[in-house]
C-alpha cells in the first residue's frame, strides 16, 4: 500500500472519531462501588473444618496412615 493510501485511510479514520466524540457530549466519569464481595468464610466455619481436618489427621496417624 502507498503511502498517500495510508495517508488517506488514516485521515478518513480520523475523521470518522472526530464525527463520533463531537456527537457524543462529554460524560463525566462516573465512580462505581467497589464490587460486592462473594461468598467467604465465616471464622467459626473456618474453625469447624480445621477441627474435622485435625480429627481426620489424628485418625489416619492412629491407624499409621502416612497420607489420606
Amino acid at each position: 500500500m502507498s503511502a498517500a493510501a495510508k495517508a488517506k485511510i488514516s485521515a478518513a479514520a480520523k475523521a470518522r472519531w472526530a464525527k463520533v466524540k463531537a456527537a457524543k457530549p462529554a460524560v463525566k466519569a462516573v465512580v462505581s462501588p467497589a464490587p460486592k464481595k462473594k461468598g467467604g468464610m465465616s471464622a467459626a466455619g473456618r474453625a469447624r473444618i480445621a477441627a474435622a481436618a485435625k480429627a481426620r489427621w489424628a485418625a489416619a496417624k492412629a491407624a499409621g496412615k502416612k497420607s489420606l
